[in-house]
């Protein structure tokens, strides 16, 4: 009898199912992105190998590395793209240091001014430099009426980088924040009673832990920078011409699919490659907080050089300091890192601010000053069913989007937060991979592959373009939510007698529900700001807001954009003021 029940025992043991472990629930998100982007991205790749006759060929490969306009195109993308990365460092770490140094508050409230000036529209900020740095526009009209000389601001490479920059400035200041929130100030202090002075405290101390956020914020800037299409399109020169634009060219224009896969392919391995040399000395888990326990020789290696380097440095910066303490400072009695701070937020703001007074404008064309005041463009922009479809399709797809995102970034962030798996890992490399490789390659590998499917021209595709786009922040955003979480309260609930609903429903979801609604509005602006995906995915056919604005400026440039413009940085200000309205309720999550 008891050998019987043995054997049952067993027997059961083999039929019962395995448990799937919490990588199962990243399934969904991994499927889609390997459906909607992994293929789509390798079609691409083999569509630069192929030429118009089906033949296999290194052709575009050949005469895009060969010498001639390709070659200075390429010099002209790395090189800008350079420059904007440090110079967003060299701005953006001063600031995030004085902002790290406030009280929570005040953090809180400067920071959303920086994210207002991240989250306004790309295209909007730069048409507003053309507009202000034109010819007798508003900028040059104050230099002459100060005694400077006749400056020609626009359409050079100046200013294409200094436009950049301003872009891309507050991505580097809110990567680089959440890091210094993490480190010790009194660290610093303790260097300073065992002898170092304060430059000595600051690059040994402050700046060795801050590295990481550095590191991290150098890596998103030089990626975003390579696919920049708008602002040289804009602001700059045929000398300035970048990848993004020679692939605009070449498949909507010259409809040379080959030539233009080829250079979306340099453009994803420039990327990769910059990923691979961050992860052997950083580790990528570091892009969402984490810090990196093992590290490899050759991370060690580079470690050793930079603190050798940054000895140096401090010993530099010593000796200018007491410098600068012996003759200005005794004259001057200014905190000059609070004036540089609020002197960049100002700037960062200027372009995003300048907008409104335009949008009310009693004139035909966009001037700053405005010409009068008139509510006639916003009546314009109401009774315009272009106009007004545009503005509709982007709620609606915006609303699916931040849904969508929300679901399938939530799985997988609870997934890689509560799995031990190596497998991990690789998902979360996956999940963050849409954010490593140029939004311009996504839009044209998308568009391929949605041809196939019948998808272009449809609020689908662009819904999908969008997904995958905003999935990344999404992911990063509910993964730190997730480690900040004290799961041994859902443990506690669970030997109390609560059941797995009740536990999710009564316990993690209160206390995540901060960065649930965070990662919905980033998944939505992601999507209402986003104009790549919908400048191919449309199709000519659907137009989004971005899209809409898009052909505006370059067809026909009037204050109806600027309205259109004012509508979005209220429906933006009004996303913020939710989500900060839902924080403070919510102590334990980090968003």
């Amino acid at each position: 009898m008891t050998s019987l029940v043995e054997i049952t025992k067993k027997e059961r043991r083999t039929l019962q199912l395995p448990r799937p472990g919490p990588l199962w629930l990243a399934l969904p998100g991994a499927l889609f992105l390997l459906l909607f982007l992994i293929w789509p991205s390798l079609r691409i790749f083999s569509l630069s190998l192929f030429d118009r006759s089906g033949q296999f060929s290194f052709a575009a490969f050949a005469r895009f590395f060969g010498p001639g306009v390709y070659n200075r195109v390429l010099f002209n993308t790395f090189n800008i793209a350079f420059w904007t990365t440090a110079w967003c460092l060299l701005l953006g770490y001063p600031l995030a240091y004085w902002l790290s140094g406030l009280s929570k508050r005040n953090q809180q409230i400067l920071s959303l001014l920086v994210l207002l000036s991240f989250w306004s529209s790309t295209l909007v900020k730069n048409f507003t430099w053309l507009i202000l740095l034109g010819r007798n526009g508003f900028v040059e009209n104050l230099m002459q009426s100060l005694g400077f000389p006749d400056i020609h601001f626009l359409f050079n490479r100046e200013i294409v980088i200094f436009a950049m920059v301003h872009t891309l400035l507050p991505l580097a200041v809110v990567t680089m924040l959440p890091v210094m929130n993490q480190l010790d100030r009194r660290l610093m202090q303790a260097a300073a009673t065992l002898g170092a002075d304060r430059m000595q405290a600051f690059w040994r101390v402050w700046f060795t832990q801050s590295m990481r956020g550095v590191a991290a914020a150098g890596l998103l800037v030089f990626i975003s920078s390579l696919g920049f299409f708008i602002t040289p399109t804009f602001l700059g020169s045929p000398r300035e011409m970048m990848l993004g634009q020679m692939i605009i060219m070449q498949i909507n224009e010259l409809q040379n699919w080959q030539l233009g896969s080829a250079l979306a392919v340099v453009l994803v391995c420039a990327a990769l490659i910059s990923c691979v040399i961050y992860n052997l000395i950083f580790g990528l888990s570091s892009l969402a907080g984490e810090s990196r326990a093992a590290r490899s020789s050759h991370s060690r290696m580079v470690r050793y050089v930079g603190l050798a380097l940054v000895k140096s440095i401090a010993t530099l910066s010593s000796v200018i300091v007491r410098l600068y303490d012996r003759t200005l400072g005794k004259v001057l009695r200014v905190r000059l890192l609070g004036v540089y701070a609020c002197l960049a937020i100002f700037v960062l703001l200027f372009p995003v601010l300048a907008v409104i007074p335009m949008s009310f404008t009693r004139g035909s064309f966009l001037t700053f000053p405005p010409q009068g005041v008139s509510l006639k463009w916003f009546e314009v922009w109401f009774n315009s069913p272009l106009w007004v479809g545009a503005t509709l399709r982007s709620f609606g797809i915006g609303v699916v989007v931040g849904g969508i995102t929300c679901l399938l970034g939530t799985l997988a962030a609870l997934s890689v937060s509560r799995s031990q798996s190596r497998a991990r890992g690789w998902l979360f490399f996956l999940f963050l991979l849409p954010m490593m490789i140029p939004s311009i390659v996504i839009a044209i590998a998308l568009f391929y592959f949605a041809a196939q499917l019948g998808l272009v021209a449809t609020d689908t595709g662009i819904a999908i373009g969008h997904v995958v786009i905003a999935l990344p922040m999404v992911f990063v955003i509910l993964l730190t939510t997730f480690q900040g979480h004290d799961w041994r309260l859902d443990h506690a609930a669970a030997t109390l007698g609560a059941s797995k609903f009740q536990v999710l429903w009564r316990v993690t979801l209160p206390s995540v529900k901060g960065g649930l609604a965070a990662a919905f509005v980033i998944g939505f602006l992601t999507s209402f700001e986003e104009l790549t995906v919908a400048l191919f995915m449309g199709g000519g056919m659907k137009t989004t807001i971005p899209k809409q604005m898009w052909d505006d400026i370059l067809l026909q440039v009037s204050p109806t954009l600027a309205a259109a413009s004012t509508m979005v940085l209220l429906v933006v200000v009004v996303l913020f003021a939710v989500m900060q309205s839902i924080k403070p309720r919510n102590k334990r999550v980090s968003s």
